[in-house]
Formats: structure tokens, C-alpha cells, sequence
């Protein structure tokens, strides 16, 4: 299995690379990689409008190979090493492979929506990646080397980065260089270590119910039941979006700026740090309580297909809850956690104390009524007037949805692990009980 490391490349008007073979001084470093991903954008639009027109001629496209081939005299591709345009033109040729393979899914009505063949990038920058055997490693800096018609035309063969310290270079497989919001990233790519997989248990399972308020609220089997509080990463969002729109205000459409990237990026960093310390509660929880199986409520399309008011709307699409269940996902996969994704319809209306059916979306019967009744926002009564959380009613109901075909055993659910569940907030230590 392989990890991924990000880290910020600090290319102020300080940084700057120079060899002694130079004879034009020093370079500034975001000069150099905003060339070099430059480049790399215009090669991938050469071979995007060959692939294309063969396409539209022959209904074929060519194999990586030949358009290594084809495109190794252009001047984009010799404006980067070798290896580097090869990685940039493989990426455009499994781009249309991967679209003829979607072609053939929408025959098969296994796809609904037809998808677009793969166009050209406009403007902007493409990420560039160097396979570790053509990166050197001397007195704690990376040496990437660069293309020949740049020592010709620049008298500049390389550019150095920092090594981060803590990892290994014999780990590393690839790095790319990313280009976002004028930041750039150097993407460590390494093999994780081979490590024992904690021990488990199977028929202990984990509920989790998404939202906005309340992002993930957690329910298990074994008598535990926590919430991972969303109302920060909301408020994040909500100033993102004020900010945007006054800086936008009075000025024509597409506008941008360097005020508006610095912004856009610290709030993805925010993000993104928030999204990743919640899959980390929650596997860590899984780990201490020996949990082996993670059951995520999840509507296909529901970020596409929602309708519940702009504002409503607003704050739920921009919350990243699709990556956070992919990144729960490839957690669970490393630590030997079963993953299982299922719909969640009916689960908030039905009450999982009186054992209420739970209907798929669509298949309602006639004149279904559930027995218990949400009586506001946060709160649900049972039909023998005990008190709930809604979230908590909800998460254990979708274990409820696979507890037959899974063979787990619901028992371990109890009336005050889904009254009392325990909030979390993920930039803060402080925890406190949530009724």
C-alpha cells in the first residue's frame, strides 16, 4: 500500500536555484516551476487534439506508447525531462481510455449520465510528477532535472527542493509538483511499511449517519456513540463565502485575484486538515473498541440531486462529506476494517426502538407510518415517548439496513448510547455531552 505526504513549497522572491554550469545567474523557483507546469499544460493539450482527431476519424485512440512516440520531437516535451512529458502524455491517453470504458458502462446501464469526451485545458498549470529513479538525493536536497532545450535556452539543467525529514528516500516512488491557487505542493508519493494489522472483530460494527451540524454521528454495537461536531467547518464556509462575495462585488464575471487564491487556498487547507482528523477519530475509536466493520450512510447523487433551499444548499454541497467517506474508506482498508457503503433512506422517520420497516427509496408501501415522530431538529420520540437523538436514531438504523445480511447482531444498541452521545470537536480538545 502507498501513502501520500503534501507539502507547501515556500517559493518567495528568496528561493531561487542556480548551477555552477549557469552562466545567466540565479533563477527565481516559482519562475522555474510555472514554466516547467506550463509546459506541461501545453503538451497535454498537443496530444489531447491528436487523440481527439483520430478519435472523430477512426473511432480509435493510440496507446501511450505512440504518443511518446509521435510528440518526442515537440518543443513542449523536450522543454521537460523525458520521463516527466512521458508521465504527462500517459495521464492524457488513460484519460480517453477511461472515457471509452464509461461508454461502454452507459450501454450496459450501469452509468446514468453519458460522460464528455476529454477536452482542452484553457489556461492555468498541470501538475508534473519525476519517478524517483531520475531524482537524486545530495546533502538533504532533491535534484529534479530538467529538459534539454531549457539548458539551451536557460543555461539551468535542474531545481532542488528540501527532503522532508521524515521520510525515507529508498520509500519514495514518485513526487509531483501540483500547481494550486498560485501555491505550489511537492506530493510525496512512498510505500507504507508492512506492519501487523490490529486485531478486530468483525461482528462489532459501526454506524455512521452524515450531516451538516452534526458531520458524522456514530453509533456501534457495543454500547458506544459519539458525534464529530460540523458547526466549525460551517462557519469556515460561511465566512469563505462572505469574504468571496465582497471581494467580487461591482467586478465582471471570471473574476480572480491574488487576494482571492490566498484565500480559496487557507480554506481548503482548513478543510482538508478538518476532513482528515475526523477519519482519524474515527478510526482510532474503531481500533480501541475493536470494531471491525464501518457501515456509512450514503445517497448516490444527493450532492447533485438536493433541493432543500440555496442557503440549505450552500452549506451542505460545500462540505467535503464524499471525501471524508472515501478517506474513512482507505483507512479502514489499512487497518482490516470492513467498509460498507448503504443508502440511507427512511432512516431519520423510522424509530429504531420499535423496530419500524425501513423502506429503500422508492419502494415505499402504501400507506406506511413510522412509529415514532421527529419532534424537531435534534431531537426524536419513540413510540413509547423515550426521547432521542435524531442523528443517533438515524446512524443506528442504517445498521439496521445490513444487520440481516451482514449477520450482525443489534443488541449491544442501547436506549442511552443514542440519548447521550459524546461531541467531539475536531480543532479543540474540549469534549462535552450532547443530549
Amino acid at each position: 500500500m502507498f501513502g501520500c505526504q503534501q507539502v507547501l513549497i515556500k517559493a518567495d522572491k528568496n528561493a531561487k536555484v542556480s548551477t555552477g554550469e549557469n552562466p545567466r545567474g540565479a533563477f527565481r523557483l516559482q519562475a522555474v516551476l510555472e514554466f516547467v507546469c506550463g509546459e506541461s499544460a501545453k503538451l497535454s493539450n498537443c496530444g489531447t487534439y491528436y487523440v481527439r482527431q483520430l478519435y472523430f476519424k477512426t473511432g480509435k485512440i493510440p496507446s501511450k506508447f505512440d504518443l511518446h512516440k509521435l510528440l518526442k520531437t515537440n518543443s513542449h516535451f523536450q522543454a521537460m525531462y523525458s520521463h516527466v512529458a512521458q508521465q504527462c502524455l500517459t495521464t492524457v491517453a488513460e484519460s480517453f481510455k477511461s472515457y471509452l470504458g464509461l461508454v461502454k458502462t452507459v450501454s450496459l446501464g450501469s452509468v446514468d449520465q453519458r460522460p464528455r469526451l476529454p477536452g482542452y485545458r484553457k489556461s492555468g498549470l498541470v501538475s508534473i510528477t519525476f519517478p524517483r529513479a531520475d531524482v537524486k538525493l545530495k546533502n538533504g536536497l532533491l535534484r529534479f532535472p530538467l529538459g534539454s532545450k531549457i539548458k539551451i535556452w536557460f543555461g539551468l539543467d535542474a531545481f532542488y527542493l528540501p527532503m522532508p525529514s521524515n521520510l525515507k528516500f529508498s520509500d519514495i516512488r514518485e513526487i509531483r509538483i501540483l500547481p494550486r491557487n498560485q501555491c505550489f505542493y511537492a506530493e510525496f508519493v512512498y510505500k507504507m511499511p508492512d506492519t501487523q494489522k490490529p486485531i478486530v472483530n468483525k461482528e462489532n460494527v459501526l454506524g455512521i449517519d452524515p450531516g451538516i451540524n452534526n458531520w458524522l454521528t456514530c453509533v456501534s454495537n457495543v454500547g458506544t456513540s459519539f458525534i464529530i461536531d460540523g458547526k466549525h467547518l460551517k462557519s469556515l464556509n460561511q465566512n469563505y463565502n462572505r469574504r468571496i462575495s465582497t471581494l467580487k462585488e461591482n467586478k465582471p464575471q471570471g473574476f480572480w485575484s491574488k487576494q482571492l487564491a490566498h484565500i480559496t487556498e487557507k480554506r481548503n487547507r482548513q478543510v482538508r486538515d478538518g476532513l482528515n482528523k475526523a477519519a482519524c477519530k474515527v478510526i482510532r475509536h474503531c481500533l480501541e473498541k475493536q470494531i471491525g466493520t464501518v457501515v456509512f450512510g450514503w445517497n448516490k447523487g444527493q450532492r447533485q440531486e438536493i433541493n432543500l433551499g440555496s442557503k440549505t444548499n450552500q452549506k451542505f454541497v460545500q462540505i467535503p462529506t464524499a471525501k471524508l467517506k472515501d478517506r474513512i474508506a482507505q483507512l479502514c482498508n489499512y487497518c482490516g476494517i470492513k467498509f460498507v457503503e448503504t443508502e440511507e433512506s427512511y432512516t431519520s422517520k423510522s424509530s429504531f426502538l420499535d423496530g419500524d420497516l425501513l423502506p429503500t427509496i422508492g419502494g415505499k408501501p402504501e400507506g406506511w407510518q413510522p412509529s415514532g415522530k421527529r419532534v424537531n431538529r435534534g431531537l426524536y420520540r419513540s413510540a413509547n415517548g423515550y426521547k432521542l437523538n435524531a442523528d443517533c436514531n438515524g446512524a443506528a438504523n442504517i445498521i439496521r439496513k445490513v444487520a440481516m445480511k451482514l449477520g450482525i447482531v443489534l443488541s449491544g444498541i442501547s436506549r442511552v448510547s443514542l440519548s447521550a452521545p459524546l461531541k467531539l470537536r475536531l480543532w479543540s480538545l474540549q469534549e462535552s455531552l450532547s443530549l
